[in-house]
């Protein structure tokens, strides 16, 4: 399933999301015009677990939330933080916002390290912090409804479908995923963002407003 727009519209402007989608697609730019340097750039910059379990490059922990491997993993980690990062910052502040995203990847990073302590694979992408967000919206507006492109075999529908079922769907395919050890992604590295989201959005629940839906016809 990939989200388009929410019904859910902004107080404010999200500066942060702003802010993060254009650092991220700015060194994305950087990392295509490095060509056969990129591989160089990721090693020096990505985090490898088993470099953070010696208590070495630990700034990778910060710069590998901000590297994307290719076009498809930096257009999916910015589409899914476009649509659900507005409404969540406007919940949180811009200042809570940052904390919870950064404190999201930080603990899909732990939770995939711990998960793969004598791994030289470097991992990068916002992923983990980005599941945060989702993990936040999820409790503070489990009723908005997600315009969605469903692939069905050779087909694309689009529908509403409600925040607490795609982000349902979303979280148990982490698990599944992750159980069976589906090569090429850090699973973990999402459930362990998304729970940290979870969490600190319960602490703002009650800063929720009324919500004006918006009405979409399809």
């Amino acid at each position: 399933m990939i989200p388009l727009k929410d019904d859910i519209p902004s107080l404010k402007r999200p500066i942060f999301v702003y802010f993060i989608v254009i650092i991220n697609i700015l060194i994305f730019l950087y990392e295509m015009s490095l060509g056969v340097y990129l591989r160089d750039f990721i090693l020096e910059y990505g985090i490898i677990p088993i470099s953070i379990i010696q208590g070495e490059r630990l700034h990778t922990l910060i710069t590998g939330m901000f590297l994307h491997g290719n076009f498809v993993h930096i257009l999916g980690n910015m589409l899914y933080l476009w649509v659900f990062g507005d409404n969540v910052e406007d919940i949180l502040g811009h200042f809570w916002f940052l904390i919870m995203y950064i404190l999201s990847g930080l603990a899909g990073s732990f939770l995939h390290i711990l998960r793969n302590v004598y791994s030289q694979t470097p991992m990068i992408g916002a992923s983990g912090a980005i599941s945060g967000v989702l993990g936040a919206y999820l409790v503070l507006f489990p009723n908005a409804r997600i315009l969605t492109l469903i692939p069905i075999g050779f087909f694309l529908r689009i529908a509403l479908v409600p925040a607490f079922l795609f982000l349902g769907i979303w979280i148990l395919l982490q698990f599944l995923y992750s159980s069976i050890g589906v090569p090429g992604v850090a699973w973990s590295a999402h459930i362990g963002g998304f729970f940290i989201g979870l969490i600190i959005g319960l602490f703002f629940r009650k800063k929720k407003r009324r919500i004006d839906y918006e009405v979409y016809d399809i």
